[in-house]
């Protein structure tokens, strides 16, 4: 059997692929698994750079398991099957006059997957996706389901809310959410250096800001979304110009494949990295046809959130599948570990495990906590494996 991500980049001949449409189904391929003694990794969207995914075991596919449960106005809480994917929450969430908090511009990823990498979008004061998750639901090595919170198994909470696929198999998720809202967006261009040497202004004014910069370019072009009462306006205009419901407009389309490296600055650091990302580029790799991509991300404490504990820039190096990307990822990973950077896992990156215990104060503890609920480590793989090690 043969399996590869959304670029094609990352391929794998799994031994067996399970398709799973309910928890049952979940805890009988698990049992199935480890009766062989073969491991087990699930598959969201395939929307991940980096080989999280590979295996040559047993693969569980959730996409039939999706879907929204339920919906505490309370709470302010939807309980989502694991499998859902992003561009699925939209509408039953407005329905019921909610929405996500924030989201990124790519909104194909299953939410499991995406919680399980940290995936974000752009706002000063907007954290992560995983940082909305108030409880998980998992289904352990032993087959036992678990739920998890902040006060019921925290510990596995702290390892399961960005796991990595690491620890269990999750089939339900919790994700604290906010009043349904409308975003006007706004598209410009304006020169590379007036851009940085007002990013604290520009990313303070409105509450998504980002930019990109085309190498071959002087000028970046910059995105602004902001939360307004107008009705939105339909049929929905091209991207730049929308005004719609916060799905609607977060969400973009980009179809040309491509493999990404992604780091996380502090925000501080923010601009001079780009800057020395920028002379690099300008020098090395002049005929890079991709553009660099810059947000924000606010402050949270999960162990191995790429914003632990400090305001946070991402800056995303882009490359088409036709070329290789080593040459060009390889120097901007230096330029990155200069500012420490922390590198997006779900994007290419060429840490191990000193490299990773230096930018993640709970790595160790992270890694043990894991242990102890999947002592025979069947939830891993080689690409794991690999980062546990130096």
């Amino acid at each position: 059997m043969s399996w590869e991500n959304w670029s094609g980049r990352v391929t794998a001949s799994p031994s067996k692929i399970v398709p799973v449409a309910t928890e049952a189904d979940v805890v009988a391929a698990i049992k199935e698994a480890v009766d062989a003694g073969r491991r087990i990794r699930a598959v969201g969207a395939g929307h991940s750079h980096s080989p999280l995914v590979a295996t040559d075991a047993t693969l569980i596919d959730p996409t039939a398991l999706s879907g929204v449960v339920g919906i505490d106005s309370t709470r302010c809480e939807a309980l989502v099957l694991a499998g859902t994917r992003i561009s699925d929450l939209g509408h039953p969430l407005r329905d019921a006059g909610f929405a996500m908090k924030n989201q990124g511009d790519i909104d194909r990823q299953a939410i499991a997957g995406a919680v399980a990498t940290g995936t974000h979008g752009t706002g000063t004061t907007l954290q992560n996706i995983s940082a909305s998750v108030s409880a998980v639901r998992l289904v352990l090595a032993s087959g036992d389901v678990v739920d998890c919170d902040a006060t019921h198994e925290s510990d596995l909470f702290e390892v399961a809310r960005l796991a990595l696929g690491a620890v269990g198999i999750a089939t339900k998720i919790t994700l604290a959410v906010r009043g349904a809202y409308k975003l006007e967006e706004h598209l410009w261009l304006e020169d590379f250096d007036d851009v940085v040497d007002r990013l604290d202004e520009l990313t303070g004014a409105t509450r998504h800001f980002e930019f990109f910069w085309m190498p071959s370019s002087r000028r970046v072009a910059c995105k602004r979304l902001e939360e307004t009462d107008a009705p939105p306006q339909y049929p929905l205009a091209s991207e730049g110009r929308r005004l719609a419901w916060s799905y609607e407009v977060l969400a973009t389309d980009r179809p040309d494949k491509h493999t990404e490296m992604e780091y996380s600055i502090s925000a501080e650091d923010g601009p001079a990295c780009m800057r020395a990302l920028r002379d690099l580029i300008r020098r090395d790799f002049a005929d890079l046809e991709w553009p660099l991509e810059y947000r924000t991300v606010a402050a949270d404490e999960i162990w191995l959130s790429m914003a632990y504990g400090r305001p946070t820039v991402t800056i995303s190096v882009h490359q088409g599948i036709d070329r290789d990307e080593t040459p060009l990822f390889r120097a901007c990973e230096a330029v990155f570990r200069e500012f420490g950077g922390r590198p997006h896992w779900g994007k290419l990156h060429y840490l191990r495990g000193a490299d990773l215990a230096a930018r993640y104060e709970h790595w160790e503890d992270w890694w043990r906590i894991r242990d102890r609920y999947d002592p025979a480590g069947v939830f891993l793989n080689d690409y794991l494996e690999s980062l546990r090690s130096d």
